[in-house]
């Protein structure tokens, strides 16, 4: 196992995102290589066997869902790159995008390559003005240089890629919803089947797919699928269902740790080996509380689950969702879950997109009830309301159209069943909040 950055390598090289630079360092000699030796099966292949899985949050294996696309389909197909970025605390593909977008752009060269799109729509978050202005002058760059266009590089493969603000909403994020949005509609996700594989951007073929996936396709591309396979963690032989959790991770830390910041870590590294080694531990000698392993939908480990495994399995043999993003946030000893909960409540009552009554309903009803926990008004029933509401609402319990309310509703029942006699206490003792939001250090 190696812990040499990789996704990471460049970022702090002046100019590290200008094509120049990319250049000196081997960038697009992989592809061009590709595009002589290989067919677009070979590369589906290659990344299908390297075991990759989607870094966006569900963990989906890459290669397997560009097999999903119809075969001998005329055309055209699309690949949307989600950007959007809106889960809280999480900032990893905004540094990709900022110190190193070629990285990432020929990425998605391999991947419209592979699935024989012509076109890619770069769907980023409105927010990130930053970024979206490296990453045009980086296809512009592309463009000049002949790697963009028609007939890129003397072969038969033409590809254009547009870049896409997003519309400033969480919900942007879901595939559909960005589909949606790209088309100039209301992001409202859409039911599903048909899948976007089927039936996606303007009713064609459409794969989406993630910025840090997209990464490390380039690196599978170049350095190999033994590379890619010596890290991380190989599957449960066990657990038939394991894919394996493969390759180095993008990890987040914010909150109550001395060192917030962004690491390139292989993936299985524990929580408190995250928080201890790279956080540099709790600020004030205070102890850790709870921590959310990746986004705020995950839900929350205690101190006691802190050695769990930070890769696609391990959170979700703690009672959390999975592990999303990998943006761990800290929360320590003096931090009222009340209030924490709170706070998520606020953020997916305002997020939601309203389309589906038991989301629209359950998230503000939620966030109403929260409310009342910190005024010192609740009552013991409240938090039997809270979680039944938690358990009814969402894609898996089947009543809504998008996991939005399952990502609401998970960190709620399970902040309850974790801190049950904390919740109980205020509402005892009717102690109110101190109306103080929780600070998500370093979640720029």
């Amino acid at each position: 196992m190696t812990n040499e950055p990789v996704l990471l390598a460049r970022i702090n090289k002046a100019n590290s995102e200008k094509l120049e630079g990319y250049r000196q360092d081997g960038g697009y000699q992989t592809f061009e290589k590709v595009l002589k030796e290989k067919s677009p099966i070979d590369v589906i292949t290659q990344v299908k066997d390297s075991g990759l899985r989607g870094r966006g949050g569900a963990g989906f294996p890459t290669g397997l869902k560009w097999t999903f696309l119809p075969k001998d389909h005329p055309g055209p197909i699309y690949l949307c790159i989600n950007a959007d970025e809106s889960e809280p605390c999480t900032f990893n593909n905004r540094i990709l995008m900022e110190k190193d977008p070629h990285q990432v752009l020929e990425g998605i060269m391999f991947a419209c390559y592979a699935i024989r799109s012509q076109t890619a729509y770069f769907y980023i978050r409105y927010e990130y003005g930053h970024a979206y202005r490296i990453l045009q002058k980086a296809i512009d760059e592309l463009y000049s240089a002949g790697l963009l266009g028609k007939n890129i590089l003397g072969s038969n493969f033409s590809l254009d890629i547009f870049l896409h603000r997003g519309a400033g909403a969480y919900i942007c994020g879901e595939e559909t919803g960005l589909i949606e949005s790209l088309e100039g509609k209301r992001a409202w996700p859409r039911i599903k089947p048909p899948f976007p594989a089927i039936e996606g951007a303007f009713r064609k073929p459409t794969i989406v797919n993630n910025v840090e996936t997209l990464a490390c396709v380039t690196h599978i591309m170049r350095k190999g699928n033994d590379w890619f396979k010596s890290i991380g963690v190989p599957p449960d032989p066990k657990n038939p269902r394991d894919a394996g959790s493969y390759g180095p991770k993008l990890y987040c830390l914010s909150g109550h740790v001395n060192e917030t910041g962004c690491w390139e870590i292989p993936m299985g590294i524990t929580a408190r080996q995250l928080i201890e080694q790279y956080g540099k531990g709790v600020p004030n000698n205070r102890k850790v509380k709870a921590i959310i392993p990746g986004g705020l939908s995950m839900g929350f480990m205690t101190e006691s689950e802190l050695d769990t495994p930070l890769d696609f399995n391990g959170p979700g043999k703690v009672g959390c969702l999975g592990l999303g993003t990998a943006a761990v946030t800290v929360i320590d000893d003096q931090t009222s879950m009340i209030d924490v909960l709170h706070n998520i409540c606020q953020f997916y009552a305002h997020e939601s997109c309203g389309q589906c009554t038991p989301c629209r309903e359950g998230t503000g009803w939620m966030l109403k009830i929260t409310d009342r926990l910190r005024r010192g008004q609740g009552r013991q029933e409240d938090l039997d309301i809270l979680v039944e509401v938690a358990d009814r609402i969402g894609i898996m319990p089947g009543t809504t159209i998008c996991g939005l309310s399952d990502g609401a509703g998970w960190p709620v029942k399970n902040a309850i069943r974790k801190f049950r006699a904390e919740f109980e206490d205020a509402i005892r003792t009717g102690r109110r909040s101190n109306l103080k939001s929780l600070t998500m250090a370093g979640a720029h």
